[in-house]
C-alpha cells in the first residue's frame, strides 16, 4: 500500500513540475504565454481602432494630411497603450519597465536624438545633392502657413514614432527579453518591423532592410540608455524633416503641406525610389555609422530595468493574434 501511495505521489509531483515548467519560469508566467495574453487583448482593441479609423477618415479627401495622420496613428496608439496598461496591471509593472518612463519625456536625451537625426538628414541630402541625384526645390509655403504646418506635422509624426517604437520595442521587446535574452529578442522585433515595411509603397527594394537595420540601432540605444526617449527623438525628427521640411516620401508615404519641394532624380539604389530616402544605399551606410557612433558614445547597460525583478505571476491566460478589422496596420512612416 505504501509503495502504491508513494508512486501516485511521485506521479502527481512530476505532473505538477511538468505543468509548472510549461507555464511558469523564473519571471513568473513564461514570456510566450504573456505575449499571447497581450495579443489576445490587443487584437480586439486593434479591430475596434480599425473600424473607427475607417468610419472617420475618407481616403478620397483626408489622405496624407496632418489631421488624418493624427487620427490614424493616434487611434491605434490608444489601443496599444491600453493593452500595455492592462498587461502592466496583470504583471505588477509600469510603463517604465517597458521602456517608456513618462518622467523622462522630452528631456535631454530626446533632444540629443532629435539633433543627431535632423543633422544626419541634412548631411545625407547634401551628399546626394553633390552626387546630382537630389534637388532641394523651392519654398512651397509662405508666411504663417510655414508655422501652421510645422506645428501641425509635429503631432502625427511624433504619434507615429511612438506607435512604431513602442509596438516593436516596448512590451514586445521587454517580454521577449525576459524569455530569450535581449539580442535574440531584438533580432525578432527588428526582422518583424523590417518585414512589415515590405508592405509599404515601394517596399520591395532595400527599404525593409533599412527598417531592420534601424530597429537594431535603436535597440542598441534602448539597451544603453534604458528607455525609448532618445530613439523617439531620432524617429520624430527624421520624419518631421523628411515629410514637412523637405517634402519627401517617408517609407513610401508622402504628406501634404510641406516647406520645400525636394525631389530625387537618380537610380533607386541611391535615392530609395518610391520608398523614399530610407530605401537607398547611402541611408544604409548612415545607419551603420549611427550604430558604431552610438555604441562608442553610449556606455553601460541600463535595460531591462533591474528593479522590475520577478513580477507577480499573472493569473490570466489567453491567446490570439493582432488584427484590425481587415485593415493592415502599417506601423511606421518615418526612418525605419
Amino acid at each position: 500500500m505504501n509503495s502504491s501511495s508513494d508512486s501516485e505521489s511521485t506521479t502527481k509531483h512530476s505532473s505538477n513540475i511538468f505543468k509548472s515548467s510549461i507555464f511558469k519560469g523564473p519571471n513568473g508566467l513564461r514570456a510566450g504565454w504573456r505575449l499571447l495574453i497581450f495579443f489576445a487583448i490587443f487584437a480586439p482593441l486593434g479591430y475596434v481602432a480599425g473600424l473607427i479609423v475607417d468610419h472617420v477618415i475618407d481616403p478620397a479627401t483626408d489622405h496624407e494630411t496632418p489631421m488624418s495622420g493624427t487620427i490614424l496613428m493616434g487611434t491605434f496608439l490608444i489601443a496599444l497603450l491600453l493593452a500595455t496598461w492592462i498587461m502592466a496591471k496583470i504583471e505588477g509593472r509600469t510603463f517604465a519597465n517597458y521602456g517608456l518612463p513618462w518622467r523622462r519625456a522630452f528631456r535631454k536625451q530626446f533632444w540629443q536624438g532629435a539633433a543627431i537625426s535632423f543633422g544626419s538628414l541634412l548631411v545625407l541630402l547634401a551628399v546626394l545633392r553633390l552626387a546630382g541625384v537630389f534637388s532641394f526645390g523651392s519654398l512651397a509655403l509662405h508666411g504663417m502657413d510655414i508655422l501652421k504646418y510645422a506645428v501641425a506635422w509635429t503631432v502625427p509624426l511624433f504619434v507615429a514614432a511612438l506607435l512604431e517604437d513602442f509596438f516593436y520595442r516596448g512590451y514586445l521587446q521587454f517580454t521577449l527579453t525576459t524569455g530569450i535574452g535581449f539580442w535574440p529578442a531584438a533580432a525578432i522585433t527588428s526582422l518583424w518591423m523590417g518585414g512589415m515595411h515590405y508592405l509599404n509603397p515601394g517596399g520591395h527594394g532595400l527599404g525593409p532592410i533599412a527598417a531592420t537595420e534601424y530597429c537594431l540601432v535603436t535597440c542598441l540605444i534602448l539597451l544603453r540608455t534604458g528607455d525609448l526617449w532618445m530613439p523617439l527623438g531620432i524617429h520624430w525628427a527624421w520624419g518631421w524633416g523628411v515629410v514637412f521640411f523637405f517634402g519627401l516620401p517617408s517609407s513610401g508615404f508622402a504628406g501634404k503641406g510641406h516647406l520645400l519641394t525636394g525631389s530625387f532624380h537618380g537610380p533607386a539604389w541611391l535615392t530609395g525610389g518610391a520608398f523614399g530616402l530610407e530605401g537607398g544605399v547611402p541611408n544604409l551606410i548612415l545607419l551603420a555609422i549611427w550604430g558604431l557612433g552610438f555604441a562608442t558614445w553610449l556606455r553601460g547597460k541600463r535595460y531591462p530595468n533591474v528593479e522590475a525583478g520577478a513580477p507577480s505571476p499573472p493569473q490570466l491566460a489567453g491567446s490570439g493574434s493582432a488584427s484590425n478589422g481587415g485593415r493592415t496596420l502599417q506601423i511606421g512612416t518615418a526612418q525605419g
